[in-house]
């Protein structure tokens, strides 16, 4: 299977786009902010998959050592975009967060681009010092402390699901690069007890906390898009509405082409599709993991597992969200949801599974770097 799983990908990603587009469709007419333009956020979007499509190429055609030497670059053009969020006049305030910039009409998020500059670090730092990566300096505290710069203006802008998909995947690279057990648990532990600490400190944070235990209770408040997003999967049913007859998106569901598009893909096409989707998304984990594990070298090895897991679990965040399984995070569905940084690193990241691939399986083996003298990792 490995050999065909860079075809199976794109066709899986493919779909999700194809499906973002139509859902966006159906539902951009009636966001509250499209400006009268019923196509508004349909054309955005399309502008955003161009700038993807060749970011996904560049990711693709460019040799994946490429980012391991230039980390550096990737990682400081981060923390410089961030640090902007909080300088006016670019800084960009939307629901009582800043964690967007404009200017002159567009908007990117950058912490976007902390999420890959994190891996690009993380990946970088576990194949250079692979023989060390159970030492509590070098396999553990520096890195750690590297990666928390980027959480710590993430965090300050009050942005938590951005911050819990960083520091799993952090987790799970650290975990497979052979990072010492104990240590690792112990992170998450003190992970958790501080995201729980901000949540119940936060009052916007708190109140999403409240309405996810009692739904009832906040239902025209705080729970009003969790409770909007339950009504559109009843409603929906097995076989949906039919696309374009879903009512949720006429202002009654908030953000239905963003972080709320997965109800209304139950809602008008059914839990049958709703169930594709989701079997798309665990076809693009198992297809990177195959990718991972059939890498030529430590780094791609560790790039492609950490680019698996922020698409797994952002995914797995947002359908959490909008299912009610979780509380309320701002994530979007990638390649589904309309966002533009989003879609722009996920189809790079894309790029960078297939440029692992075509080294790790399709170049001759004369042209491939020597194996690994040591088992690539303990966990595989």
């Amino acid at each position: 299977m490995h050999r065909k799983s860079a075809y199976i990908l794109f066709l899986a990603v493919l779909g999700l786009l194809a499906l973002g587009i139509v859902i966006l469709f159906s539902t951009g007419a009636f966001a509250r902010d499209a400006h009268n333009d019923s196509y508004y956020f349909l054309r955005r979007h399309a502008i955003w998959l161009g700038i993807g499509t060749l970011a996904c190429c560049l990711g693709a055609l460019v040799d994946y050592h490429f980012w391991q030497r230039t980390w550096w670059v990737w990682f400081l053009f981060s923390l410089v975009g961030l640090a902007l969020c909080f300088l006016p006049p670019l800084r960009h305030r939307i629901n009582g967060s800043w964690r967007w910039l404009e200017f002159h009409g567009i908007t990117c998020q950058p912490s976007e681009f902390g999420k890959i500059a994190a891996v690009f670090f993380l990946a970088f730092w576990f194949s250079r010092y692979e023989t060390q990566s159970k030492q509590l300096w070098r396999g553990f505290i520096l890195p750690m402390a590297m990666v928390s710069l980027l959480i710590s203006f993430i965090i300050t802008e009050v942005d938590l699901g951005t911050t819990i998909l960083i520091g799993a995947t952090s987790f799970v690279m650290m975990f497979i690069a052979g990072a010492n057990l104990i240590l690792l648990g112990t992170l998450s532990l003190g992970g958790i007890s501080a995201i729980l600490y901000l949540a119940t400190h936060i009052a916007e944070r708190n109140s999403r906390l409240l309405a996810f235990l009692h739904p009832e209770q906040y239902k025209l408040t705080a729970g009003l898009q969790q409770m909007q997003a339950l009504i559109a999967w009843g409603s929906g049913g097995i076989d949906g509405l039919g696309l374009g007859n879903g009512r949720q998106k006429m202002s009654y569901l908030p953000y239905a082409h963003t972080d709320f598009i997965f109800p209304i893909v139950g809602e008008e096409l059914g839990l049958r599709f709703s169930l594709f989707v989701i079997f798309l998304f665990v076809i693009i984990i198992i297809c990177g993991m195959t990718i991972a594990l059939h890498a030529r070298d430590r780094f791609g090895l560790l790039l492609a597992s950490g680019i698996v897991s922020l698409i797994g679990f952002q995914a797995a965040i947002n359908i959490g969200v909008v299912t009610s399984l979780l509380p309320n995070k701002g994530l979007p569905l990638p390649f589904v949801s309309y966002g533009g940084s989003n879609l722009v690193v996920a189809l790079f990241s894309i790029g960078l599974l297939l440029n692992i691939y075509r080294q790790g399986v399709l170049e001759p083996a004369a042209k491939k770097s020597m194996p690994l003298r040591v088992k690539t990792t303990p966990r595989i």
